[in-house]
């Protein structure tokens, strides 16, 4: 069992989600069960996957649910650009993709150092 509270990769994942639910805040009110709803179970899908597999009993069933995760991000990038082509995020994307590519590097990281113990 590892000590999730310590994993950067977590720490990481949970400010994403909190930036990602301020951005999703100001989507119009006809997203609430579209995209708002996909992106905010993506982007909390990440580090609620990173947690749960931290506190199963073994490394191989922890590199499950990293690989769960990193499906998560991947979703999460193409909702988010969706989003932005379709004129409901503003902002430049560019900083959050780049975290969201930080924390898919990490978790492959991870996912080989426990697959090499």
């Amino acid at each position: 069992m590892h000590n999730v509270k310590e994993l950067k990769i977590w720490q990481k994942a949970v400010d994403l989600a909190t930036d990602i639910y301020q951005l999703t805040a100001h989507f119009p009110n006809e997203e609430k069960y579209g995209l708002t709803s996909q992106i905010r179970r993506a982007v909390v899908s990440i580090s609620s996957n990173i947690a749960e597999g931290a506190g199963r009993n073994s490394d191989k069933e922890f590199v499950q649910f990293l690989s769960i995760a990193n499906g998560s991000a991947y979703e999460l990038q193409t909702q988010l650009i969706i989003s932005r082509n379709l004129g409901l995020i503003n902002a430049s994307l560019e900083d959050i993709l780049d975290r969201i590519d930080q924390i898919q590097k990490m978790n492959y990281s991870l996912q080989q150092k426990l697959i090499q113990n």
